[in-house]
């Protein structure tokens, strides 16, 4: 299918022109109001519980597997977000993806506008989800790109990007796809799921990356560098470039920073896979927020089932006790409705429900 079907978004201004004149307030359509603040005061970030740290090593050893894989299982039902070290991707592939999504940023205008969303599309550089002229935006700029599969990558993107970025994106994009299909094997252990209904609705799946830069804000209590949501895909691997604290998660009714340890990826749990599993695991609402001196950089690749492919519960999580908790769908249909809407909160998970059970707080 065509990709440019799954999305748009209105152009608008570039954040990271904007912050570099040093503006000392910020401009009205960026004013965030309508949020909870972000700053919660030090005494306070100390006392909050941190998300649980998963350690790959441990899941595919022997000894340690079956300990670690129910801290994970944990995880993604009392949290929906986990960090892992010891995910066996490459330090020097990963130091390379860093240094080149900095010189992806730092490119001047005049390049960078070749890479510009075009009307009627949300892949390359801009913001998403804008939907109307009047809306919000965010305190940050993205550059977005389907990856996976390689007929579906826009020609103008990926395969023009400046070397060698490209390179190191080629690569990285196939080690995330290997490190989200073992995570999903393990988290179907952890499920009982039968292992071929993964295989099934992953292995020919879909990959979209998308980089973030937060620059720093005059007045970062007023804005927000992402606005509260709970991704769409099935797995997300967040890769903090910049090791600045930004993310926040929400859990029992307050947001909690997520502290970035080196080396670690940040996985959480999409509203796919929330389907996937009958709601066993859930997707987490997040955001992201920025502050007045330092830029932020990520890049999060999102991991969903194939375009082509149907969504809905997996058929061994089903049974007469746990009936089916969502309706099926068409893959590309599901993103197609949650990319032409304003990000809004786990909102978007509502229209699969067949019956509001558990929208219990995160």
């Amino acid at each position: 299918m065509e990709p440019a079907t799954l999305g748009k978004s209105l152009l608008v201004p570039c954040v990271q022109e904007l912050a570099k004149e040093s503006p000392a307030t910020v401009p009205t359509r960026y004013l965030r109001l309508d949020q909870d603040p972000p700053i919660i005061n030090n005494n306070e970030v100390a006392s909050l519980p941190q998300i649980p740290v998963i350690d790959m090593r441990r899941l595919v050893s022997e000894e340690q597997m079956d300990l670690e894989l129910d801290k994970m299982d944990r995880a993604c039902k009392e949290w929906g977000f986990f960090q892992l070290i010891n995910h066996g991707v490459d330090d020097s592939l990963v130091n390379k993806v860093k240094e080149g999504i900095q010189e992806l940023f730092n490119l001047p205008m005049e390049e960078k506008s070749k890479y510009w969303q075009r009307p009627e599309e949300m892949e390359g550089f801009g913001q998403a989800f804008v939907v109307s002229e009047e809306q919000k935006l965010d305190w940050g700029d993205i550059f977005y790109m389907i990856t996976l599969p390689k007929h579906a990558r826009k020609p103008h993107l990926f395969p023009m990007l400046p070397q060698p970025l490209r390179d190191t994106l080629e690569a990285y994009s196939a080690e995330l796809k290997n490190l989200a299909m073992k995570i999903l094997y393990l988290m179907a252990k952890a499920l009982r799921m039968k292992p071929d209904e993964i295989k099934d609705m992953f292995e020919e799946g879909s990959q979209m990356m998308r980089m973030n830069y937060y620059p720093p804000c005059p007045q970062p209590e007023l804005v927000m560098g992402l606005n509260s949501h709970s991704d769409a895909i099935g797995l997300t691997i967040l890769l903090q470039v910049s090791e600045v604290e930004g993310l926040q998660i929400r859990k029992s009714g307050k947001w909690i920073p997520v502290q970035p340890l080196p080396n670690a990826f940040v996985i959480n749990i999409g509203d796919m896979l929330e389907i996937v599993t009958n709601g066993i695991y859930r997707s987490t609402e997040h955001r992201a927020t920025v502050n007045s001196e330092k830029e932020r950089i990520s890049v999060a690749t999102f991991y969903s089932l194939n375009l082509d492919g149907e969504l809905g519960p997996a058929p061994s999580l089903v049974t007469p006790e746990t009936p089916a908790a969502y309706r099926r769908m068409i893959v590309a249909d599901f993103l197609k409705g949650f990319l032409s809407r304003k990000l809004v909160g786990k909102s978007y998970v509502d229209v699969m429900r067949i019956q509001n059970g558990g929208d219990k707080d995160n």
